[in-house]
């Protein structure tokens, strides 16, 4: 029997390129949405789709222990397409809920669950959320920690998942992602600093799991931003992965 792996997050613009890649890895891919609507769409990936609130930790808590999986991945955010100015304010805040007491509800269940087999955590971050210092940024450099300031909310937000995901009792991995663009994200093409496309963000994630040690690694094309010699040196990654090639 195939191990199992529980996606929280899976219909998000970095879950849905990444489930199929889970899948065709040959494990058991359990994921969850919000939307009864788009579990339909998990099941055509050869997703099992589970339909859970992040912020109910009970259901949470039972829908992971009933999957029974060595690895969660946390791929939530709650963004809107093409990152629409007019809604980032309000989304900005669901997001760094999601990311403080989502990522404290699904570190809780997958470690109410370790005597039933899970041993790894692996999670999305970002990677401009770094203090200003100079460039490029490695993945040891300290993170802005002005929560007062104009990106306060999002910082907050970062610290506290990670935080939460390196100190737990799990072997954890962190991936702080650059700027994404391509399918699924609102952006054609690369936009700002530290770009990185989608499927070679779903690709790192991959690589991350079956090659990656405990830890933090930046994930993003080579533009001065962010140094990335960490993931393809002891990942293999590369920023020009693409799906089908």
């Amino acid at each position: 029997m195939a191990e199992c792996l529980f996606l929280a997050g899976a219909t998000g613009a970095i879950g849905r390129r990444l489930a199929p890649l889970f899948v065709a890895a040959g494990w058991r891919v359990v994921g969850t949405t919000r939307s009864p609507q788009r579990a339909r769409m998990l099941r055509e990936l050869g997703v099992e789709p589970v339909v859970v609130d992040v912020f109910d930790a009970a259901v949470l808590r039972d829908a992971l222990a009933a999957a029974r999986p060595q690895v969660v991945v946390h791929q939530l955010t709650d963004l809107p397409p093409g990152l629409d100015p007019a809604r980032m304010a309000d989304a900005a805040q669901r997001n760094a809920r999601i990311r403080d007491e989502g990522t404290r509800n699904l570190v809780a269940a997958a470690v109410a669950a370790v005597a039933a087999g899970v041993r790894r955590m692996l999670a999305q971050s970002i990677g401009w959320a770094y203090a200003d210092g100079p460039l490029p940024h490695a993945e040891d450099d300290p993170l802005d920690t002005d929560f007062d300031g104009p990106r306060g909310v999002t910082l907050h937000g970062v610290a506290s998942l990670e935080r939460q995901v390196l100190e737990a009792p799990l072997d954890a991995i962190v991936l702080r992602y650059g700027r994404l663009y391509g399918p699924g994200t609102g952006f054609d093409a690369a936009a700002g600093a530290a770009p990185i496309h989608v499927d070679a963000a779903a690709q790192a994630m991959v690589l991350a799991l079956s090659h990656g040690t405990p830890g933090i690694y930046n994930i993003a094309e080579d533009d001065g931003t962010l140094a990335c010699d960490k993931a393809k040196r002891e990942l293999g990654w590369s920023a020009a992965w693409r799906i089908g090639q």
